[in-house]
């Protein structure tokens, strides 16, 4: 072998290798952000991409500081307290703020955990034309069982490689053919329209992206990470090194970024193909993917459906469980996923009722096709308060001693919460 034939050997095996130290140290940042691209945010994107065309591309970059500080101060939260959001609250504020917030956290995960699910079913329907009536309770099993019987360690290492199935839309937009230059003008110059209906989808872009589930989800994944490392006390679990907040901080980025950037993708692929032709009332990605067939074709198709039914599976379990975390916590009772069935009934007991009301969403007669896009609406509608909530704790000396928000994290927060009120209010301002 030659010097030159080692030396290549050698380059290659590098690469790998730090792919892999690199995605190793990768957690709940990064299944943070693939969870946050569900079903629901999915045809959020594609209803925006359909409707306004390459449009609203600018808000996958502006949102994306905002979504990295909100998400950085939950785990910054977890790791320094060694609790998860609804244990701080619990700990710092009155009985009214906390079951407020668990209640506003559980109304809009139901709802989310419905429409996902209903999203799921009803393009595994299309796929292979057996009724989503049967497809939608088995998903809802299937998952339950999943989490029920999984240790956390097998749960977090499956999500991560699941990350990669959201990929297939950044091919996607390929087979779609865009005009890269209406697409990087539409990327660096923001555009509003003054109309109900592009406030609305603002509000539900900010709300499938910055979404209240995540807060508590994030936080409480962040102690599951500590107690897989051994710390099982409280005591143990507090406080965080340099070194810990430097990798917590990589994590979010990485994952933040990774939502985004399906997020982009989604909203480019819909617009070159649905929106160029003319197809701009779609209702759901199940109706983005068929409208792609003709379009873009099979390829394109394929991608999309199968990437939304992956995306379920990363976001319903997700919904569910920070549920159970934000209940289990509140109410002082043992829960964690890392547990057995047995010693955690309550916190499985809520994981497999949000499945069931989410199930009852559906069987109601309540409509998917509407819930998917109107659950990311009111999740930007509720999120502010519970940012305010997670500022208020996380500049608290207090709470996290020498780990409090820095200056330009605290104005990053502060800025998140005006964005997506000023939004809101536009929307309900506008609406006719």
């Amino acid at each position: 072998m030659t010097r030159v034939q080692r030396t290549k050997g050698k380059r290659r095996g590098i690469v790998p290798r730090r792919f892999r130290t690199f995605f190793g140290q990768l957690g709940p940042g990064l299944i943070t952000g693939a969870a946050d691209d569900d079903p629901s945010g999915i045809s959020t994107y594609s209803v925006t991409g359909a409707a306004f065309g390459y449009a609203p591309l600018w808000t996958a970059i502006f949102s994306f500081p905002l979504m990295v500080a909100v998400q950085m101060m939950c785990a910054r939260l977890g790791m320094v307290t060694g609790e998860g959001l609804a244990g701080v609250i619990r700990r710092r504020y009155s009985k009214w703020v906390l079951w407020g917030a668990c209640t506003l956290l559980v109304v809009a995960n139901t709802v989310n955990i419905g429409a996902d699910l209903g999203g799921m079913g009803k393009v595994t329907e299309m796929l292979s034309g057996i009724s989503s009536v049967y497809w939608t309770p088995l998903y809802a099993v299937l998952i339950g069982s999943f989490l029920i019987w999984s240790s956390y360690y097998t749960i977090a290492r499956i999500f991560k490689w699941l990350t990669f199935i959201l990929f297939s839309y950044v091919l996607a937009a390929f087979f779609a053919k865009p005009d890269w230059g209406a697409v990087v003008h539409a990327t660096f110059r923001p555009h509003i329209e003054w109309t109900g209906l592009y406030w609305a989808t603002l509000v539900g872009l900010f709300g499938t992206t910055i979404s209240p589930y995540l807060f508590f989800w994030q936080a409480s994944v962040e102690v599951e990470e500590e107690r897989e490392q051994g710390e099982l006390t409280l005591e143990s679990r507090q406080g965080a090194t340099d070194y810990e907040i430097r990798k917590s901080r990589n994590d979010v980025v990485t994952g933040m970024f990774f939502s985004n950037l399906i997020m982009y993708f989604i909203i480019l692929t819909t617009a070159a193909t649905l929106h160029a032709h003319g197809k701009t009332t779609i209702s759901t990605a199940k109706d983005a993917a068929e409208a792609l067939r003709p379009l873009a074709g099979n390829g394109a198709y394929w991608l999309f459906s199968l990437g939304l039914i992956g995306a379920g599976m990363i976001g319903v379990p997700v919904l569910a469980g920070s549920s159970a975390y934000a209940v289990s916590e509140g109410a002082a009772f043992r829960g964690s996923l890392a547990d057995k069935a047995g010693l955690s009934r309550k916190f499985y007991g809520v994981i497999a009722v949000g499945l069931a009301l989410g199930l009852v969403l559906d069987y109601a007669r309540f409509n998917a096709v509407s819930m998917l896009f109107w659950s990311a609406v009111l999740n930007g509608v509720l999120a502010p308060p519970l940012i305010v909530i997670v500022l208020l704790l996380t500049s608290n000396p207090d709470v996290m001693g020498a780990r409090a928000n820095p200056w330009w994290l605290a104005i990053l927060g502060w800025v998140t919460v005006a964005v997506m009120t000023v939004a809101s209010c536009a929307m309900f301002a506008t609406w006719k």
